[in-house]
């Protein structure tokens, strides 16, 4: 028998919150950290203990859904048929071993390729923010209200300054201006939580030129259930297999900045 969404909704509740308290119980402990492809893209215990977590529980409850996570620990994913749940256990690394703070758990669950269920746990702070679609996104029991319009001059960006300095993906000149416009820019080290912000109003935009799927997984479904607006730097649909770039906003900001800033071609 098919899991209902509910179900799926009231269990992926349970687990993200009892895997948020294994993570603050963990800054007692010392870390295991491991390096991944670079000095600054690393790995903790942590990181494994919670997608394992996850993985056993999902499985055990789930018979024949599929895992998509960031530290392989579940399913070779190469497309979305049936109900994949694509996860990350700390999405802000970094930030979780250097802060203890400005981390989030991500969870998304998607059938046939459609997001039904999106996740983001600011686990310091306690507060989950959560979206089924088609009923609206919540911060724990409060609703989060729909975006309004917003223009390029009066918003907050979230964007990290790699994107307007010397990088393999886009011409820092593009970007320049936009930062120059906004009225302020901010840079807090989880996508995961740029997007809960942007779904929220504590940010008007979140651009950014490389992510995976479990990074945006969770985050998009609660943009999209308050009405604000979500595609790649180009202006096309998000790849949930491979990932790439992503830009959110508030209604109205999209339009303009392409118009005015991203007309210019993004490097191969």
């Amino acid at each position: 028998m098919m899991a209902s969404v509910k179900e799926m909704d009231t269990y992926a509740k349970r687990w993200i919150k009892q895997a948020g308290g294994k993570l603050r119980e963990s800054f007692e402990t010392k870390l295991n950290i491991e390096e991944k492809t670079n000095p600054n893209d690393l790995v903790t215990n942590m990181d494994k203990a919670i997608e394992k977590f996850f993985v056993d529980n999902i499985t055990s409850t789930f018979p024949g859904h599929r895992i998509f996570g960031e530290e392989g620990m579940g399913d070779d994913i190469k497309d979305l048929k049936g109900t994949v749940w694509i996860i990350d256990p700390i999405d802000g690394t970094l930030n979780f071993i250097h802060q203890q703070r400005n981390f989030a758990i991500s969870l998304g669950v998607y059938q046939e390729g459609i997001g039904i269920i999106g996740m983001v746990y600011d686990v310091v702070h306690d507060e989950l923010y959560h979206a089924v679609k088609g009923h609206g996104a919540f911060m724990d029991d409060q609703r989060l209200a729909p975006l309004n319009e917003g223009s390029v001059s009066t918003s907050i960006l979230s964007m990290n300054a790699s994107w307007v300095t010397e990088n393999r993906r886009i011409d820092p000149n593009l970007l320049a201006p936009l930062v120059r416009d906004v009225r302020g820019t901010r840079s807090y080290g989880s996508a995961a939580l740029e997007l809960a912000f942007v779904a929220a109003g504590r940010l008007d935009a979140y651009i950014t030129m490389r992510l995976m799927p479990w990074d945006f997984a969770g985050g998009v479904l609660l943009i999209e259930e308050v009405g604000g607006e979500v595609s790649d730097i180009k202006g096309e649909e998000l790849d949930y297999l491979l990932g790439g770039s992503l830009f959110v906003s508030k209604p109205g900001l999209h339009k303009e900045v392409f118009k005015r800033y991203l007309s210019g071609n993004t490097k191969k």
